[in-house]
């Protein structure tokens, strides 16, 4: 039998649910200390949850956080709109390749058009093919460069 995964998007009264997001994304990106060593305080939590600029989507099985989607909207200068980056997505070895990351997306593409969203965009790092077959599956390649400068 198959488990039933329940997608959906984290408020303000969630933030238990993000800590535990965060610690999944710790486990999948093999880097626990990143997002679990210095967490904020809850009030920050609730703030960023119950802001415009930050969406939290959530896949849940039974009472645990399998999957997550963290994405930030940027509204734009040029024209009246805004863009959608998903910053990090991922999914618990357990629950992959069962299409939970395909519905996540799907979730957060219906959030965005309600929300007036141009695009979303999301980048993937070169040698994560299954990162890259979703998003190619999804959307247009863009080839480009990324660049990490320090303040």
């Amino acid at each position: 039998m198959k488990e039933t995964v329940d997608i959906r998007t984290l408020g303000p009264a969630d933030v238990r649910s993000l800590r535990a997001m965060l610690s999944m994304f710790g486990k999948a990106f093999e880097d626990i200390p990143t997002y679990t060593a210095q967490q904020p305080d809850d009030a920050y939590l609730e703030r960023l949850l119950s802001g415009n600029n930050f969406i939290a989507i959530a896949a849940v099985a039974g009472s645990a956080i399998i999957g997550g989607i963290a994405a930030y909207v940027l509204q734009k200068f040029e024209q009246e709109r805004a863009e959608l980056y998903i910053y990090d997505l991922a999914v618990a070895e357990a629950y992959r390749r069962r299409g939970v990351a395909t519905g996540m997306i799907e979730a957060l593409k219906n959030l965005a058009a309600a929300r007036g969203v141009y695009v979303i965009y999301v980048q993937a790092d070169l040698g994560d093919d299954p990162a890259i077959a979703l998003y190619t599956k999804l959307g247009v390649r863009e080839n480009v460069l990324h660049f990490d400068i320090a303040p």
